[in-house]
């Protein structure tokens, strides 16, 4: 079943996080992103170099807070990002923050996309919850959120197959304290 955020029975991010009780797995897979929230952070880092890394800044804090109660509830969260190199402002950019998500209980790790050359992977960024759903992010080709924003997806066999390819990017991918950009 496909639900969409124009279905009214469609289970939010937010709701889908907090019935997770084992895994949340987030997988990248764009090189850029243009989502209208982090502009103006990317704008000022690309003109000074200058990442917002405190975890209690209001940029940062309601993430921080989600993600350390979802840990803290026993859940894993993992995220992983496919990317090209050399890699991209907005990847030099997402790297520089990486850390304040590694504080928040997030694990973090980069593969660069010529190693996943042999993966059969989504054609869509997504986040998966336990054995339970798959949420695909749709984004036009400038990075920006597209109608509709996102799509549930709970088909037992579509969840078993983006959850093995999000672990073959994970066994390969390497940790975010070793990745360089």
């Amino acid at each position: 079943m496909s639900r969409s955020e124009t279905s009214t029975s469609s289970p939010s991010f937010l709701d889908l996080l907090a019935r997770a009780q084992h895994h949340a797995m987030h997988l990248e897979m764009r090189d850029t992103y243009g989502v209208g929230d982090e502009a103006a952070d990317f704008e000022h880092w690309r003109r000074t170099g200058e990442r917002d890394t405190d975890p209690a800044s209001e940029y940062w804090a309601p993430w921080v807070r989600l993600i350390g109660d979802t840990v803290s509830r026993g859940v894993a969260v993992r995220r992983a990002r496919v990317v090209s190199e050399p890699v991209s402002d907005y990847i030099r950019y997402e790297h520089a923050a990486t850390p304040v998500n590694v504080s928040a209980g997030e694990d973090v790790r980069w593969l660069p996309r010529r190693r996943a050359s042999d993966l059969l992977l989504p054609g869509n960024d997504l986040w998966v919850f336990d054995h339970d759903a798959v949420l695909f992010n749709h984004f036009d080709g400038a990075g920006n959120w597209s109608r509709p924003r996102w799509e549930v997806r709970t088909e037992p066999a579509l969840i078993s197959q983006v959850r093995a390819a999000f672990e073959a990017v994970w066994d390969r991918a390497v940790p975010h304290d070793e990745f360089k950009v």
